[in-house]
């Protein structure tokens, strides 16, 4: 059903289809540079779940996920950018989430994974939370080079 790739340097988990096309076209980007930069994300991603036909279940789902990969982008990264494209793919609606940074990268991506796992004070689900909500998630980083995060939710047919 879902497979793992896992190496130091990059980790993914893909349970839904690969190919998938632009719905229309619609992508926008977004800038973590700030606390407010924080806020704005959310409403994005809020705005890119409604207008996908998500429901308010899944909708939470996505917006938990994307509220933890733009703070770990700003307060690990160093700051960087969101990008959210509206896909579909056999008449169903889903969002594809890249976060990017170009902060000093994770040195073990597999401990970071791992619930407990924590750099500052919190409960150490940051990354293996966002990955458990989201349909697909990716994660490439090397030390000194940044880390991406791709992460797909589909909506529930």
């Amino acid at each position: 059903m879902s497979s793992a790739r896992s190496s130091s340097r990059a980790v993914g988990l893909v349970t839904a289809p690969r190919h998938v096309a632009d719905a229309e076209g619609s992508t926008s980007v977004h800038q973590v540079r700030t606390e407010e930069d924080l806020l704005t994300v959310r409403h994005a991603v809020r705005a890119a779940t409604v207008r996908a036909g998500f429901s308010i279940v899944d909708q939470t789902r996505v917006v938990t996920a994307a509220s933890e990969l733009a703070r770990n982008a700003y307060i690990h990264g160093g700051g960087g950018t969101v990008t959210i494209d509206h896909l579909a793919s056999r008449g169903a609606a889903g969002l594809r989430l890249t976060f990017t940074d170009d902060g000093p990268g994770i040195a073990d991506v597999d401990a970071a994974l791992a619930d407990g796992f924590t750099t500052g004070g919190g409960l150490g689900h940051g990354l293996g939370g966002a990955r458990r909500l989201m349909n697909d998630f990716e994660l490439r980083s090397s030390p000194g080079q940044g880390t991406t995060v791709i992460v797909t939710r589909w909506a529930s047919r």
